[in-house]
């Protein structure tokens, strides 16, 4: 853990490419937590505070929450493969992108709205199994805020 003022907390990141976010602890520290590109579940990364605070390296994007929520969503779409309602879902997302790609055109402003629906809702459920399954760092509530 580590001292942040918690007026700033959560915070959002996006660490070289990858989702982090910080959280408040119970007694008025901080914990990071990065997202894993194995499991899409967190890591606990407090090693990297001070690097993300200081923006050392210049590959670290702060993020809304709402943006937060998209990001993580497009990483697990990317590096996770499974089965389920979870990759349905992503797969809807990536034959979106796919179609808009084929026909040599952006996304309509319909469908960049679907997209976003589709991935707050994924990251909710990815949060509740995460929950579920006792990863300390999910937080379906991110994406309910939004």
């Amino acid at each position: 853990m580590t001292e942040v003022s918690s007026s700033a907390l959560p915070a959002y990141y996006l660490y070289h490419q990858s989702p982090v976010k910080i959280v408040e602890t119970p007694d008025g520290g901080a914990r990071v937590w990065r997202v894993s590109i194995d499991s899409g579940g967190w890591h606990e990364k407090n090693d990297i505070f001070v690097e993300i605070m200081l923006a050392v390296g210049g590959d670290i994007f702060t993020r809304t929450a709402a943006d937060f929520v998209q990001e993580v969503e497009a990483f697990r779409a990317h590096y996770l493969q499974g089965e389920g309602p979870i990759f349905a879902l992503y797969e809807t997302v990536q034959a979106l992108r796919d179609a808009a790609k084929a026909e040599g055109r952006h996304l309509t402003s319909k469908e960049r709205a679907l997209i976003r629906g589709i991935r707050q809702r994924t990251f909710v459920m990815f949060e509740e199994q995460l929950r579920a399954a006792g990863d300390p760092g999910a937080d379906p509530d991110i994406a309910r805020a939004v």
